[in-house]
C-alpha cells in the first residue's frame, strides 16, 4: 500500500473513493449508456408477450321454478375451500386443455410448438444431454406442455372467484383463450347437471313402476286382513270393537248415574212421608201438576174455614162441610204423593235392569276388543308397510318430476358465471421496455461503481494510516494524579516482588537445560509453543518492559495462528494491560486474590487480537499477594478452558516464579529483546540452579515492537 506501513493501523478513506468516481464519471457514464443501449435493444429484440384474463364467480345457481330450500341445501358445498381449489384443478384438467386446444386449433400454431420454436443453443445442450429433446414427446404432448407453460388458473383470496390468466404472442389469442376457457367450463358442469338429471330419470322409471305395485299389494293386504278379522274402520284411531265398548261404557255409566238418582228421590219421598214432614219443598212433589192443583184447593179451604170461623160457630154445618172437604183434599194429595214415589221407584227398578244389561254387553265386548287388539297388531304392521312403500313412491315421483323438468339444457345452468371477460390488451405484459432500461442502467452504474472503488482499495489509494498523535491523546485521557496504591504498584517490577508474611519454599536444585536454537525470534518461540502443547508458559523480562512488550507480540502472535491463549499481567508497571486492555481500571488479578471480584469479571478481550487477557487490576498488590496460594487453583482453572496459559511475570525473580506453581514441568520464556549479557547469565544460572529445565531465550532484534495504542483508541 502507498503511504502505509506494515504494521500501522489504517482506516477507509470514504472521501478517496467518491473523489475517484467523480474523476472517472465520464467512464461511469458511458458504461452506463452502454448498458442502457444494450438493455434497449435487448428488450426491443425480444418477442412482445400479452396476457388477458377472465374471471369466473363460483356460486350456487338454479332454476326460476326451484324453490329457495333447493337453492340453500346446494349452496353448502359450494362455500367450501375445498371446493372452490377443486374447481381451478378442473379448469387446468387436460381434457379440458385437449377442448381448448382442438376447437382454437392451437396445434397449426408454431408458437406452441416448442420442437418448431428450436434454436441453435438448444440444439448445443440436445447435444451435449443437457436438455431433452422436445421431439421425443409426441405433438399432442408438446401443445399440452407450452399451453400449460402460459396458463395460470388461481383463486382470488378471500373470495370465491377463480382468474385464469393466459399469456400469448398474439394479442387476440390472448383474450381468446380465457374466455373459451370459461365457456367450456360452464358447458361441462352444466352438462354435467344435465347428465344426472337424465340419469336420474332413467334410474327412477323403473324404480316407480315396481313401488306402485308394491303399494297396490300392501294395500290390498291391509284390507283382506282388516275384513277376515273384522277390524271394520272407525271415525276414530280405535277398531269398530273398541269403540262400542267405549259406547256401552258411556252408557252404563249414564244409567248406574239415573239408578242412583232414582233411588235418592224415592228415599226423599220415603222420609217425608214417613216422618209427616211436609213435601213441599221436594222436586218431583213440586213438579206435579195435579199435586200443585190440590195444594191450591187445600189453601183455598183453609182461607174460607179462617174467614167463617170468625162469624160461625165451629159446629156449623158450613164448617163442617169445609171441613170435611179439606180432610178428602189430604187424603188426595197423600195418594198422589204415594203414586209419585211409585213412579220413581219404578224408574229405579228400570235402571238396575238397564245397568245389568249393560255390564253383561261390556263383559262380552271387552272379550271382543281384547280379541280384535290382539288382531289389530298385524294390521299396523301390514299398514305400516304399506305406508312406507307409499311415501317411498310419493318421494320418487317428487324427484322424478324435478329431474324430468330440468332434462332442458336451459333448466340446469352451472353453478359458476362469468363475472369478468377477458378483452384484447393493448399493451403488451412483456419486456416493459423502460423498466428495464432504467434498472440496467441502475445495475451498471453501481457495480461499475463498485469495480472502481474496488480497485481504489487494492490500489492503497483510498486507506490512510491512523495518525500517531492518537497516542498522545490517550496518554492525556489518562488521570493526572495516581493514587497511592497504585504509585507503589509502578513501582514494582513484579507483583511476585510484593512482601508478604511468609516466604517462599525452596525446592531441590537439578541441572537445567536450555532450549538450544539457531533462531530466538517471536515466531519461533510460537512454533515451539504450538509444536509442544505446553499448558504453561511464564515469561520473565529481566530488561523490564521491552521484554512485556515482546510477552505481548508473541500473545497474539499465538492468537493469529489460531491457538487460544490467555496473558495473566503479574508485571509491577501493568505494561501488558496497557497495551491490551481499553481501560486501565479493568478488574483483574489483583482483585480477584483479594476477593473484590468474581473470576469471569476478571477475563477481558485483547483490544487488537482475539486473545484474552487478565489485567493487574487495581486493588493493593500487597494485600493481594497474600492470597498466592491460590494462583495454582487460578492457573489450573485457566489450563483446562485455554490451549495455553501465559504469565507474564516482569523482572521478577525464581522466588517470585516458585510461588505462582509447584510444579518444574513448565516453560519458562526470557523475554529479551535486547540480549545484556550480565543478565542473560544471571537469570539462566538462577534458573538452572532452582530445577527449572525448560528455558526459552526469546530475543528478536529486527522484529518491531507492537504498537502500544489500542486500536479502540484511534
Amino acid at each position: 500500500m502507498s503511504g502505509v506501513s506494515g504494521n500501522q493501523d489504517v482506516d477507509i478513506d470514504l472521501g478517496q473513493l467518491v473523489r475517484a468516481i467523480w474523476t472517472r464519471r465520464l467512464k461511469v457514464l458511458a458504461i452506463a449508456a452502454m448498458g442502457a443501449g444494450v438493455a434497449f435493444t435487448g428488450a426491443k429484440m425480444i418477442s412482445p408477450k400479452y396476457r388477458s384474463e377472465t374471471r369466473i364467480l363460483i356460486e350456487p345457481r338454479a332454476p326460476a321454478f326451484a324453490n329457495a330450500q333447493v337453492n340453500d341445501t346446494n349452496a353448502g358445498p359450494l362455500l367450501d375451500e375445498l371446493n372452490i381449489a377443486s374447481q381451478v384443478q378442473l379448469l387446468q384438467s387436460a381434457d379440458l386443455i385437449k377442448q381448448i386446444i382442438n376447437s382454437q386449433k392451437l396445434y397449426d400454431l408454431p408458437e406452441f410448438d416448442a420442437a418448431a420454436n428450436g434454436s441453435a443453443l438448444t440444439d448445443i445442450l440436445v447435444a451435449l444431454h443437457l436438455k431433452k429433446n422436445p421431439y421425443e414427446n409426441p405433438p399432442e404432448e408438446r401443445v399440452i406442455d407450452a399451453f400449460t407453460e402460459r396458463l395460470q388458473v388461481y383463486q382470488v383470496p378471500g373470495s370465491r372467484v377463480i382468474g385464469i390468466t393466459f399469456t400469448s404472442k398474439d394479442p387476440k389469442l390472448a383474450a381468446t383463450i380465457p374466455n373459451a376457457m370459461a365457456a367450456v367450463y360452464l358447458a361441462t358442469q352444466s352438462g354435467a347437471k344435465l347428465d344426472s338429471n337424465s340419469e336420474a330419470t332413467r334410474w327412477l322409471e323403473p324404480e316407480i313402476e315396481n313401488l306402485r305395485q308394491k303399494v297396490n299389494d300392501a294395500e290390498q293386504k291391509v284390507a283382506e286382513y282388516r275384513a277376515a278379522h273384522g277390524l271394520l274402520p272407525t271415525n276414530g284411531a280405535s277398531n269398530f270393537a273398541t269403540q262400542q265398548l267405549n259406547d256401552i261404557s258411556a252408557e252404563l255409566t249414564r244409567v248406574r248415574a239415573e239408578r242412583a238418582n232414582a233411588e235418592a228421590r224415592a228415599q226423599s219421598v220415603r222420609n217425608a212421608l214417613a216422618s209427616g214432614e211436609p213435601s213441599d219443598t221436594l222436586q218431583d212433589i213440586m213438579s206435579s201438576q195435579s199435586l200443585q192443583r190440590l195444594k191450591g184447593t187445600e189453601s183455598a179451604l183453609q182461607s174460607q174455614i179462617s174467614d167463617l170461623q170468625t162469624s160461625l160457630l165451629n159446629n156449623h154445618p158450613r164448617l163442617k162441610s169445609l171441613r170435611a172437604q179439606l180432610s178428602d183434599i189430604k187424603i188426595q194429595i197423600r195418594q198422589e204423593t204415594q203414586k209419585i214415589l211409585a213412579s220413581i221407584e219404578n224408574e229405579a227398578k228400570v235402571a238396575a235392569v238397564r245397568q245389568k244389561e249393560l255390564e253383561q254387553q261390556a263383559d262380552k265386548l271387552k272379550a271382543n276388543s281384547a280379541q280384535a287388539g290382539e288382531d289389530e297388531v298385524g294390521l299396523n304392521a301390514l299398514t305400516r308397510e304399506a305406508t312406507a312403500q307409499r311415501q317411498l313412491l310419493e318421494t320418487y315421483l317428487s324427484r322424478y318430476r324435478e329431474a324430468a323438468s330440468r332434462a332442458d339444457k336451459n333448466s340446469s345452468p352451472a353453478d359458476a358465471r362469468i363475472v369478468s371477460k377477458a378483452i384484447q390488451p393493448v399493451d403488451a405484459y412483456f419486456p416493459k421496455v423502460l423498466p428495464i432500461v432504467i434498472v440496467a442502467t441502475l445495475a451498471t452504474f453501481i457495480m461499475t461503481s463498485i469495480v472502481i472503488m474496488l480497485a481504489e482499495l487494492f490500489s492503497g489509494r483510498a486507506l490512510r494510516p491512523i495518525a500517531p498523535a492518537a497516542v498522545e491523546a490517550r496518554d492525556e485521557e489518562e488521570p493526572q494524579s495516581l493514587t497511592a496504591a497504585s504509585a507503589k504498584r509502578a513501582a514494582m517490577p513484579s507483583l511476585l516482588a510484593a512482601p508478604v508474611d511468609e516466604e517462599p519454599v525452596a525446592e531441590p536444585v537439578e541441572e537445567a537445560k536450555v532450549l538450544e536454537t539457531n533462531e530466538f525470534s517471536i515466531a519461533s518461540v510460537s512454533d515451539y509453543l504450538r509444536g509442544s502443547r505446553a499448558p504453561l508458559a511464564i515469561a520473565i523480562s529481566p530488561t523490564g518492559d521491552d521484554g512485556s512488550t515482546a510477552t505481548v507480540s508473541l500473545v497474539r502472535k499465538l492468537a493469529k495462528d489460531g491457538s487460544r491463549v490467555i496473558l495473566v499481567d503479574m508485571t509491577g508497571s501493568g505494561l501488558p494491560t496497557n497495551l491490551m486492555a481499553d481501560d486501565r481500571s479493568m478488574l483483574g488479578i489483583t482483585d480477584l486474590l483479594c476477593g473484590d471480584a468474581a473470576f469471569g469479571d476478571t477475563i477481558h478481550g485483547d483490544s487488537r487480537s482475539d486473545a484474552h487477557l487478565i489485567p493487574q487490576g487495581i486493588s493493593d498488590p500487597r494485600r493481594a499477594m497474600r492470597g498466592a496460594d491460590r494462583l495454582s487453583l487460578l492457573l489450573d482453572a485457566l489450563i483446562s478452558a485455554y490451549d495455553l496459559v501465559v504469565v507474564e511475570c516482569g523482572a521478577a525473580d525464581v522466588a517470585g516464579v516458585s510461588r505462582l506453581t509447584k510444579s518444574k514441568d513448565v516453560e519458562i520464556i526470557l523475554s529479551m529483546p535486547e540480549i545484556v549479557e550480565q543478565e542473560f547469565v544471571t537469570a539462566m544460572t538462577e534458573f538452572e540452579l532452582a530445577g527449572y529445565e525448560r528455558v526459552v531465550l526469546m530475543c528478536d532484534r529486527d522484529q518491531p515492537l507492537e504498537n502500544p495504542i489500542s486500536r479502540h483508541a484511534a
